[in-house]
């Protein structure tokens, strides 16, 4: 068994900038419809939850690229977050399978500037 690990930061403001400036085109490159729909719900505090979604996907990279033989097969909208019934952010994978991944756990957090994310996956060797 192999335990790989991904972090990402990322700043509130620069994914509000982003969607504030493109709107639908960057929110349908990078988010799959279940987490706009999610992040929609937040109102007020959308854009947190944007970011947070945006530094998983990035974690998620980081972590299983090297299990990939071509590392650029996973795209932003192959991994999804969602949240399980008791609000805890869980991965979920579109269209490719990582068969070597045994487990993954996921943690997000934001406060007013930052989003960060960190992913552990177990690998079975």
């Amino acid at each position: 068994m192999r335990i790989l690990c991904g972090t990402d930061i990322i700043e509130v403001s620069r994914i509000r900038r982003s969607i504030e400036r493109t709107g639908d085109k960057f929110l349908k490159i990078i988010y799959t419809p279940k987490e706009i729909e999610y992040c929609e719900s937040k109102k007020l505090s959308k854009y947190y939850h944007y970011a947070g979604r945006f530094a998983a996907k990035e974690a998620i990279f980081k972590a299983v690229s090297s299990l990939l033989d071509n590392r650029f097969d996973l795209s932003w909208q192959n991994s999804q977050v969602v949240n399980d019934v008791s609000g805890n952010p869980k991965v979920e994978f579109l269209g490719i399978k990582i068969d070597k991944i045994k487990d993954i756990d996921i943690s997000i957090s934001h406060c007013k500037e930052y989003a960060v994310a960190t992913v552990i996956v177990m690998v079975e060797e």
